[in-house]
């Protein structure tokens, strides 16, 4: 039978070596049939398991700890351990010019480079108040960018979130899709992810030649890959099974915890600041707010797949915007502020452009005092505090940034939707399955390089 001894050890099993222990009463079961075990330990009816669900777990979306009590298979308490990918992005930023800092918050959120660029580039541009002054074809392009990313990432999220669930279709042609994408990144930053491109006053280079073929020529693939997921996911009685009614979050609790994008819009609430607080021109482009009513995970998947739409139509409307530019400038015209964006590669592969070299090395000395000055020191930026939020493909990203008047951040703090969106995990999870832990936090769709920071 289940004994029970104390924390003195009074009570002693004939076969099991007694022990002390710190709290809490000790149960020492030898053998005996699991009913009676049981029965033993109905009888503390506080106790419960605890179980790590992470950091090293394939279904936690990144390193993430969660800390699950357990009833059963019912979950009663769940909270998040974050921490582990911590790398002290918004610290480092302090010792970086204004420039530089664009290399550091691009590895925040991973998924989403583009979008962490633009959030802080727009915090610069408006300390230095020259939003007025950025060439619209830099702006265009940001757009494009951003876009282009909000679909890679929503594939992503749809790919992981169909893996964890069994779907291993879904995840298999999430990827594929998001490698054209990745295709592009490469063809127009030189970089599939990580890019440092989006930088105060402009962009890094202009579109490569060929590049509005092969932007349209994606956008035509895309429409007609793109129906696969909702004829694989949308009436799928097993995916909706899993999905429906799970992680449920109202919009009160919603703007509560301060959750935003496909989360909030879950609730039927139109909140997308490219339409609310426009910014980069969005207010110019033909698009339409995705919501859901059913506040639940089959929501969320639902608006991700939607947007994916919504973004084809900007990244034409963009497409066909900068085909009306050629020729047009990327970068602000002001030479104290414009970081070089003549730095293009050589036809040897490397360094820079062979007539730019020309330019500041043998024509112009204030050409190459200029750009020492600059690359090595940096701009100045009046003293003053900006914060520049946008709609990243989890909602709310904003770069909260202070200047004292120098060539480096003051302080650079980023407000990312991943940290607040997680503190739904434990309202959305508790008096759930342990399987439906799960499918809230990939409903969630949470990058703990954003989280961690």
């Amino acid at each position: 039978m289940v004994t029970t001894s104390s924390t003195t050890g009074s009570d002693q099993d004939t076969y099991a070596a007694g022990a002390d222990t710190a709290e809490g009463r000790v149960f020492t079961v030898s053998g005996q049939d699991w009913d009676q075990i049981a029965d033993g330990l109905a009888e503390e009816a506080e106790e419960r398991v605890v179980v790590n669900m992470g950091p090293q777990h394939p279904s936690t979306h990144g390193v993430l700890r969660l800390i699950l009590e357990l009833d059963g298979e019912t979950v009663t308490e769940a909270r998040c351990g974050i921490g582990y990918l911590h790398t002290g992005i918004e610290k480092n930023m302090e010792y970086r010019t204004w420039t530089q800092g664009v290399t550091f918050c691009t590895r925040m959120d991973y998924l989403a480079p583009l979008f962490n660029e633009t959030t802080y580039v727009l915090g610069v541009e408006r300390l230095l108040d020259i939003e007025d002054e950025v060439p619209e074809k830099a702006q265009v392009m940001r757009v494009l960018l951003m876009e282009l990313n909000r679909i890679s990432s929503h594939l992503v999220a749809i790919a992981t979130g169909g893996m964890e669930l069994g779907a291993l279709t879904v995840m298999t042609i999430g990827f594929r899709e998001r490698e054209l994408v990745l295709d592009l990144f490469e063809l127009i930053t030189g970089l599939r992810m990580n890019h440092g491109f989006i930088r105060p006053g402009g962009v890094a280079q202009d579109l490569p030649v060929g590049a509005l073929d092969e932007i349209r020529a994606f956008i035509a693939l895309m429409r007609k890959r793109l129906p696969e997921y909702a004829a694989f996911c949308n009436a799928n009685p097993i995916f909706k099974g899993r999905l429906e009614g799970v992680g449920h979050l109202d919009l009160e609790g919603c703007l509560a915890l301060g959750i935003t994008g496909p989360v909030l819009r879950s609730t039927g609430y139109p909140w997308d600041l490219r339409k609310t607080q426009p910014y980069c021109g969005y207010e110019e482009y033909d698009f339409d707010v995705q919501t859901w009513d059913t506040s639940d995970a089959y929501g969320r998947f639902r608006i991700r797949l939607a947007e994916m739409w919504e973004s084809l139509r900007i990244v034409e409307q963009a497409a066909d915007r900068l085909a009306g530019l050629e020729g047009a400038p990327v970068m602000i015209a002001d030479r104290k502020i414009a970081w070089p964006s003549q730095l293009s590669i050589g036809s040897d592969g490397q360094g820079n452009s062979l007539d730019h070299i020309r330019h500041i090395m043998g024509e112009s000395m204030e050409a190459l005092i200029h750009h020492f000055k600059l690359v090595t020191e940096g701009f100045r930026v009046p003293a003053g505090q900006a914060y520049v939020p946008i709609e990243s493909p989890r909602g709310e990203l904003g770069a909260h940034l202070v200047s004292d008047g120098g060539t480096r951040p003051f302080r650079a703090h980023f407000r990312d939707p991943s940290f607040n969106n997680l503190q739904g995990t434990s309202v959305m999870s508790e008096g759930g399955m342990v399987a439906d832990v799960v499918v809230a936090i990939a409903s969630l769709d949470p990058v703990m390089g954003g989280v961690d920071r």
